[in-house]
């Protein structure tokens, strides 16, 4: 697949994708690779794949480590940050691209310890790594983004309010992480086709997916979505440090 950025872009940079062994954050690893940044794979459980990845990127002169961390486990962020301090010595880009929620028997709170409590813990634990110049990008959708103005599928609601908390508490430490000279950005997009969410979904309320391609007009892919979140970590930050991908007239009515 073609990379969004320019060759060399990102060379001397470090980057982190958080669950990047598949999905969305496995293709905004490769476009970050492919611009020369020297990238972490993260993954809590799916190590084969982490690997396999890992390996094409180092077989076709990039450079790539993995590190198995849970995100929501203290001694798991603390070993992730040695781990990137040990391969590069800094962090220059963390896109925070792992959420959950729909997950069976997690508990009811698994998903704001997920999509909110786990974002600024691993925030937390990566800033010492983090010089003036680095980048934090905060993935997430438009059901969760706009929760309070427009309502989502029943089943996708936790999710989205969780989401939209882990949103909250990253703008507003905005003030603080610009004193540290790092920049946020939020990228919100639609259901993307081919993830996980949108397969849960799908099995939960069938028929649901297509009802969102007919409001939305058109559902962007994961390689499609993964090359606006790449953007995302070169481009010039909107003034409310927030993109909206996509055609998102459905949600301001």
């Amino acid at each position: 697949m073609s990379s969004p950025l320019p060759t060399n872009s990102l060379s001397g940079k470090s980057a982190l994708v958080t669950g990047s062994s598949r999905g969305i954050g496995a293709d905004t690893v490769k476009y970050l690779a492919s611009a020369g940044a020297e990238v972490v794979i993260n993954y809590r459980s799916k190590a084969p794949r982490a690997e396999k990845l890992a390996t094409e990127i180092n077989e076709s002169g990039g450079k790539a480590i993995t590190v198995g961390a849970d995100l929501t486990v203290a001694d798991s962020l603390s070993a992730l940050r040695e781990a990137i301090d040990s391969a590069y010595g800094k962090l220059d880009i963390l896109v925070l691209n792992a959420s959950g929620g729909m997950e069976r028997d997690m508990g009811e709170d698994y998903a704001l310890k997920l999509n909110r409590d786990a974002q600024m813990n691993t925030i937390d634990a990566l800033l010492p790594l983090m010089p003036a110049g680095s980048r934090i990008v905060f993935v997430t959708s438009h059901q969760a983004h706009f929760i309070r103005e427009v309502e989502t599928m029943p089943e996708y609601v936790p999710v989205a309010l969780s989401k939209r908390a882990g949103e909250d508490a990253l703008l507003a430490r905005i003030p603080e992480l610009k004193e540290k000279g790092i920049d946020v950005v939020v990228v919100s997009g639609d259901m993307i086709e081919g993830t996980i969410t949108a397969t849960l979904l799908e099995r939960a309320n069938p028929g649901a997916i297509e009802s969102r391609r007919v409001d939305a007009g058109k559902l962007y892919n994961v390689a499609e979505f993964a090359a606006e979140v790449a953007k995302a970590v070169v481009e010039e930050a909107p003034a409310d440090n927030v993109r909206l991908i996509g055609d998102v007239s459905s949600f301001l009515k």
